[in-house]
């Protein structure tokens, strides 16, 4: 009796093991999101080499292609910056145009906005017009927004900013 006692125990015990293996430690959550960004950079590499395109990669993780630069000074925090744009994914799907939506306005620093359209945009002047290919962890993430853009998406902005004689209205 005291045998099978002990088998009974033993076996939940591993049981238990299988059963609730934990949660992840620090180190495996880095190797996951290492993991992670390392494979959005070969999908974007993959897409620039496919369109051809001549585009840079800043420290964050942001590649862009200035196409014009635009005149007069670079944006910079608190402006009021209009600009026409198209947000799709990887695959071409649209999740955002101005030709539906309008031209979007946003005041730098002040208002909500990709992390990565932020440091694009201020790599501009007015009238600059850019493409910018935001990683998700520097547009939204492991969620997506919960509308049009899913979750891990890469997203490609194309944007013209729009001359504003008012640039620096505050």
């Amino acid at each position: 009796m005291i045998i099978f006692s002990a088998q009974i125990l033993s076996c939940n015990n591993v049981n238990d093991k299988t059963v609730n293996p934990g949660k992840p430690g620090k180190d495996e959550l880095a190797d996951l999101n290492s993991f992670l960004v390392q494979k959005d950079k070969e999908r974007i590499q993959n897409y620039i080499e496919r369109k051809n395109l001549a585009m840079k990669e800043t420290p964050s993780g942001l590649w862009y292609n200035i196409k014009n630069e635009g005149r007069g000074d670079y944006f910079a925090e608190n402006d009021r910056v209009v600009f026409e744009y198209e947000c799709y994914l990887l695959d071409g799907t649209v999740c955002y145009s101005s030709k539906i939506k309008g031209p979007r306005e946003v005041h730098l620093g002040k208002s909500e906005i990709e992390t990565g359209l932020f440091e694009g945009i201020r790599m501009l002047k007015p009238g600059g017009e850019a493409i910018f290919i935001l990683p998700p962890f520097l547009a939204y993430g492991i969620v997506g927004d919960g509308k049009a853009i899913p979750p891990r998406s890469v997203l490609v902005f194309e944007i013209k900013t729009i001359i504003d004689s008012n640039k620096n209205n505050k």
